[in-house]
């Protein structure tokens, strides 16, 4: 047990931190309905760190290429806000797509002329959880903590954006670039870290079943962090005991606690058509 706590430890503490961060992100993906945003900005992230390694030769866990990655994740995120409000007969969701599509070409095209270029598509891929140090969460609180004092201070205009609440267009449009830095910010740091299946998992599916309940704003936050701690948990036990891959057994329980969700809520529903007074007996 001692040597389990030894190596899962920090792993756990980050894939905590990081359910916790996407959780409450994918939120607002989920209500906005931009689902895809995540792999687009990582990948959109993953250009700028293979242009740094080119042309200043540097590592993908380095400050330059963090900037870098930052620097295309400010371009698109301007693009993302205007995109909606230039193109309105073309969905977000598609645009996202397009953008998707043509990240990833640029990021086959530099990883052919990179030296180690495979080295930056697996690290994307997969990330390395597992291997989380204590300087990787030096990282994350130098990122997060800025990213939490701003979604505090900015909760109420991006709530009335992610419930199409907000009708001045100049003041949308100032938080929606606002929400997609912040949003891109912490891909480009979570993927590095957890790698793309991983942050996937965390953004889109504890946030898609708090919204299976009437909850509020709390409710669905307590939700998506209980969801997203006790899948990481789980996901790095199972790791652990049967020697497989951190990534795809987070992911894996994250599903199953989606379905099991699910399937309960439809029983609950279907008990309650069937026998209406019976259900009030139900825990």
């Amino acid at each position: 047990m001692s040597d389990m706590i030894a190596i899962l430890g920090i792993p756990f503490l980050a894939s905590a931190l990081l359910a916790s961060m996407l959780g409450y992100l994918g939120i607002h993906v989920v209500k906005r309905e931009i689902i895809f945003v995540d792999i687009a900005m990582a990948q959109i992230a993953a250009v700028g760190g293979i242009v740094a390694h080119l042309l200043f030769d540097v590592h993908d866990d380095s400050l330059v290429a963090f900037l870098c990655g930052m620097a295309m994740i400010g371009l698109a995120a301007v693009f993302f806000a205007t995109a909606k409000v230039r193109l309105p007969q073309v969905s977000l969701e598609a645009i996202i797509g397009v953008t998707y599509a043509v990240s990833a070409g640029a990021a086959l095209f530099l990883v052919g002329i990179a030296p180690g270029g495979h080295m930056h598509m697996q690290q994307l891929l997969s990330g390395n959880l597992l291997w989380t140090s204590q300087a990787d969460l030096r990282w994350m609180g130098a990122v997060f903590t800025p990213v939490i004092a701003v979604l505090y201070l900015a909760r109420r205009p991006l709530s009335r954006l992610a419930n199409a609440q907000d009708s001045t267009q100049h003041r949308a449009l100032v938080w929606d670039v606002v929400f997609y830095l912040i949003l891109g910010m912490v891909i480009t740091l979570a993927v590095r870290l957890a790698g793309i299946v991983v942050v996937f998992a965390y953004l889109v599916i504890p946030a898609t079943l708090s919204l299976m309940f009437g909850l509020g704003w709390i409710g669905r936050v307590l939700v998506v962090w209980a969801v997203g701690i006790l899948a990481s948990g789980l996901g790095l036990i199972f790791a652990y005991q049967l020697d497989f891959s951190v990534g795809p057994s987070i992911a894996l329980f994250l599903g199953l606690g989606l379905i099991l969700t699910a399937v309960i809520k439809r029983a609950r529903e279907w008990v309650a058509k069937v026998h209406p007074l019976s259900i009030k007996r139900l825990p």
